[in-house]
């Protein structure tokens, strides 16, 4: 029997409310689908920003993942993880604990043994800032139309921050930098993963996400690529995100 659960799992500088769509979704094609939020993102991204969780400055990679896994294994099968940003490196790290029938990362973060280009640096450097501490992170609008939502007007993506923007933990963001658990087996056989990338990615370029599905070595193991033209980072939540979807739906089908 195929596996039927789904988890979700959201990227930084947002949080689980950014997969309602795709929740309904995939449930309407038959899947129990869950969509936590990591540690210090539970709530109305609205109130969020407005009452800035202190929990954000303590948490970490690891707790973010043991987060996940106490999900994982209280659900009564394996299931299919869809992680989108760093929620993308969420899935690398399940897959590699074995945690997942298979996985597939949306504009993935890279695990620590994978650099990312200078142009990635430069854009998420507000908030790995090593000179703020671990201050909790708030994006301006303009950081997020440059960075997320650069498909839009500005008129259109400030108020897409309004409903979308959560504030972010910067140790959160720096820990896959320097943390030994953020580091993969990427040479050991492994569940199905899928890459999927936006053309018009500003923080993980299309090229980057190709690049991290290529550190993958094992010849008997399943790792596909997709590149969506035209996307940005917010390739889940932006117009026709229902092609993705269903694109990752047939990748599922097939193979998980």
């Amino acid at each position: 029997m195929k596996t039927k659960t789904i988890v979700l799992i959201h990227g930084l500088f947002v949080n689980n409310t950014s997969w309602k769509e795709w929740k309904t979704y995939f449930e309407t094609q038959g899947y129990t689908v869950h969509t936590p939020s990591n540690p210090g993102h539970e709530g109305d991204p609205v109130n969020l920003k407005n009452n800035i969780p202190q929990e954000l400055r303590h948490v970490s990679f690891d707790d973010t993942v043991d987060n996940l896994v106490k999900l994982i294994d209280s659900l009564p099968e394996k299931p299919i993880v869809i992680g989108h940003s760093f929620g993308g490196l969420m899935v690398q790290k399940l897959i590699d604990m074995g945690k997942a029938a298979a996985g597939v990362s949306i504009d993935g973060a890279p695990p620590k043994n994978v650099m990312a280009p200078f142009s990635t640096v430069k854009i998420v450097w507000p908030v790995v800032n090593f000179f703020k501490g671990n201050s909790p992170f708030l994006g301006t609008k303009e950081w997020y139309h440059k960075a997320f939502f650069n498909n839009y007007s500005k008129e259109e993506s400030d108020k897409l921050y309004e409903r979308v923007a959560a504030p972010e933990s910067r140790k959160l963001a720096r820990d896959p930098l320097f943390k030994a658990s953020a580091k993969l087996d990427l040479k050991k056989p492994h569940q199905p993963l899928l890459f999927i990338a936006g053309s018009n990615d500003k923080i993980f370029p299309a090229a980057f996400s190709k690049k991290i599905a290529g550190a993958y070595k094992d010849s008997g193991s399943i790792v596909d690529f997709k590149e969506f033209a035209g996307r940005s980072h917010f390739i889940c939540g932006e117009k026709n995100w229902e092609e993705v979807a269903e694109y990752v739906l047939g990748w599922i089908q097939k193979n998980a």
